[in-house]
């Protein structure tokens, strides 16, 4: 039996990164994963390996910051599989950052907030009904140690992560008696293809992250995803209302 046996769990943002790590993951701990992304092309292709490979997935084609979207993504878990059980809310974007607050337009400013603020918010308003018939369930947001402390050129970014760790506290609070969970997963470094990119175009930048991780090193997806699936899972049944840090210790050289 797998950490996830016999779940159903949404993720956004799941064609690459972390959110492609998630959904294999949950799949290879045995849920079944209703995949999410804007783009159409890597989310299909994961969708088609993991079903290569023996696993229940399906790719839906949805803007996690629209209410018309997020319906379509649930829609689909209860069609295909008749139920919600949790979700990784896993979408969001950051092209704003190494702009200080007074040179970010107000168009990047507005796509920030649309879809790693407002588009959690989206979601979980669209998935708690469902969690309550399933009687309980459990959704991990991502956040970022960019929204517990402080940086340079990241304002919208971080505004909106601390956003997201007042919704879940909120939602962790109101729902607890329906028996629905909701914690943050904040990760530090973590190398994903873009991040790998700026690492190669600024090896400096990889080098103070490790310099400055206890651990010695940048973060795997892989490593978040594990967090997020044992969040999803039973076994993390008495942690709500939490944002936990998945940064190898960086936060704890900051204060």
């Amino acid at each position: 039996m797998g950490l996830l046996s016999d779940k159903v769990i949404i993720v956004t943002g799941a064609s690459r990164g972390i959110g492609a790590a998630a959904a294999r993951l949950f799949a290879e701990e045995g849920a079944r994963v209703v995949l999410g992304a804007r783009g159409s092309g890597e989310l299909e292709k994961l969708a088609g390996q993991l079903t290569a490979d023996g696993f229940d997935a399906v790719a839906v084609t949805a803007d996690a910051s629209t209410t018309a979207g997020v319906e379509s993504l649930v829609q689909t878990a209860l069609e295909r599989y008749g139920k919600l059980n949790g979700a990784y809310l896993n979408a969001a974007v950051g092209d704003e950052l190494g702009r200080r607050l007074a040179d970010i337009t107000e168009e990047t400013w507005d796509a920030i907030q649309a879809l790693t603020l407002r588009g959690i918010w989206l979601n979980i308003r669209a998935q708690i009904p469902e969690l309550i018939k399933a009687g309980g369930g459990s959704i991990v947001i991502a956040g970022s140690v960019s929204g517990l402390v402080a940086g340079i050129g990241d304002a919208a970014h971080q505004a909106a992560k601390i956003g997201v760790t007042g919704l879940a506290r909120a939602a962790a609070q109101e729902y607890a008696a329906q028996g629905i969970r909701v914690n943050v997963v904040a990760p530090g470094a973590i190398l994903t293809d873009g991040v790998a990119a700026t690492f190669e175009q600024y090896p400096q930048v990889r080098e103070r992250f490790e310099t400055h991780t206890p651990l010695g090193r940048v973060g795997t997806p892989r490593e978040v995803a594990e967090t997020v699936a044992w969040l999803l899972s039973d076994r993390s049944s008495y942690i709500t209302g939490v944002t936990l840090p998945v940064d190898g210790g960086l936060l704890a050289t900051r204060f």
